[in-house]
């Protein structure tokens, strides 16, 4: 009896003594990522021009035959597709401009609120669109007929997805820098781009081809600006504080 009376007391040493694993410890929260905010009292702004030299290339008209609603939406008048959209002193429309780099390791503050890509008189309006990384892209159909958003990206997940007349908005995200080209599956004659962008520092130009980057940080940077047919560029600037700079970009 003695011997059992020991070997219980061996058993519960060997269980309870100092080999016993101590239980584990809850992960600790992560921190919350600390977002760059630009020194009032140092930033700059950036501006500048993107122009079109030469002659434009023909037009091309579209044909909505296929759709009559397509066709009655526009009441006779001929539509075009027209990617090299000029104004005043060859101002080039819908081309992108963002900082290409300059800003590496710093984290900025995501954005919320919406941009909106609309299917309106079967087309997309706007042409280019651009938002932040993470940021929503909020799709409508204005038009009485259906439609396929089919955005083709290489660096973010692909979706495709019908949207019939009346129907709510569709709410996607992107995650990485990309330009991605859309189209619709319904009416081949609809195209878009979305440009998605890592930072706040971007534009998309209208007919003067003009862009202003405000409440930037003093620095060197590699500026891009890119054009769906004539391709991308790019330049470097040095900004100083307080400073109000430009760079101008031109195509041939």
């Amino acid at each position: 009896m003695k011997y059992i009376v020991l070997l219980t007391a061996l058993l519960a040493i060997s269980c309870d003594g100092p080999n016993r694993q101590p239980p584990p410890k809850a992960a600790a929260p992560e921190a919350p990522p600390e977002y760059f905010h630009p020194d009032p009292a140092t930033a700059a702004t950036l501006t500048g021009k993107i122009v079109f030299h030469g002659k434009k290339p023909a037009r091309e008209a579209i044909s909505m035959e296929s759709d009559a609603a397509c066709q009655q939406a526009h009441a006779g008048h001929p539509v075009y597709n027209e990617p090299v959209v000029t104004g005043k002193d060859g101002g080039l429309a819908n081309a992108f401009v963002y900082i290409q780099s300059g800003l590496e390791g710093r984290t900025f503050e995501p954005v919320k609120d919406p941009v909106v890509l609309d299917q309106h008189g079967c087309m997309f309006v706007p042409r280019v669109v651009a938002l932040r990384a993470a940021q929503p892209l909020e799709v409508k159909n204005s038009d009485p007929v259906a439609h396929n958003i089919h955005p083709m990206p290489k660096n973010n997940r692909e979706w495709n997805e019908e949207q019939s007349p009346g129907s709510p908005d569709r709410e996607h995200k992107f995650a990485r820098f990309e330009i991605i080209p859309v189209k619709c599956n319904v009416h081949s004659w609809m195209h878009a781009w979305i440009a998605v962008a890592e930072n706040p520092y971007y534009a998309v130009t209208g007919p003067d081809g003009a862009f202003e980057l405000r409440n930037l940080p003093p620095g060197d940077y590699t500026v891009a600006v890119w054009h769906e047919t004539l391709g991308t560029q790019t330049k470097q600037v040095h900004v100083a504080p307080s400073s109000h700079a430009a760079i101008d970009f031109s195509y041939q």
